[in-house]
């Protein structure tokens, strides 16, 4: 007769325990998706101020190269730019004449627009080059995402020709640029000198 209650007594507490572990999985479910929508607002919201931002300036339109081969003053102007850099190779995109070379033992490539003029450079670079607000606002927003890349992008302040990375032009200006991803989803995130940051593009 005791073993009734005994057996009742137990059934209870297993269906108990199975509805609290139901509660607080709902409960984890709910709080990571509010954290998506944080974020995904917070990305709507630098795509639009960038938007706007482009509309409002003078933008001085990417011109296209002709042809398959660098040109040969691209060359002469970053013998000029870059003298004593190692391993160079050159190739030509629609916009730019882009050499990749080492000089001080750092990786990088330079830009030269339709006229053979340096728009810029990129560098690979590591989380510790980032402006301190800036890696915490990352770390803030994207906590469950990985840092796979760091570069920066060093503008040539005498051309006013703008930069495209990416697949997208904007303004001309030293930025960082980070690449970052949670398995599911790639971003890049684009980082100021003064760390602020903003979402620039998805991979």
């Amino acid at each position: 007769m005791k073993k009734l209650p005994i057996s009742l007594f137990v059934v209870f507490i297993c269906l108990t325990s199975s509805m609290a572990n139901a509660q607080t999985q709902t409960s984890t479910t709910k709080t990571e998706l509010k954290a998506e929508e944080i974020l995904a607002r917070k990305e709507k919201k630098d795509i639009d101020a960038r938007l706007q931002a482009e509309k409002k300036a003078n933008r001085i339109a990417l011109r296209k190269l002709k042809g398959a081969e660098v040109s040969d003053r691209s060359k002469s102007s970053f013998s000029a730019d870059f003298k004593g850099a190692t391993d160079v190779s050159w190739s030509r995109s629609a916009t730019f004449d882009e050499v990749s070379f080492v000089q001080n033992g750092i990786k990088t490539t330079a830009y030269y627009d339709y006229d053979s003029n340096l728009v810029g450079t990129t560098a690979d670079k590591t989380i510790n080059d980032l402006p301190a607000d800036a890696l915490k606002e990352i770390n803030r927003y994207y906590k469950d995402y990985k840092i796979e890349r760091v570069f920066l992008f060093d503008d040539n302040e005498a051309n006013d020709t703008d930069m495209l990375l990416y697949g997208t032009q904007f303004e001309d200006a030293d930025h960082y640029f980070v690449e970052v991803s949670n398995g599911m989803r790639r971003v890049v995130l684009m980082v100021g000198m003064n760390g602020e940051v903003s979402y620039f593009t998805k991979l």
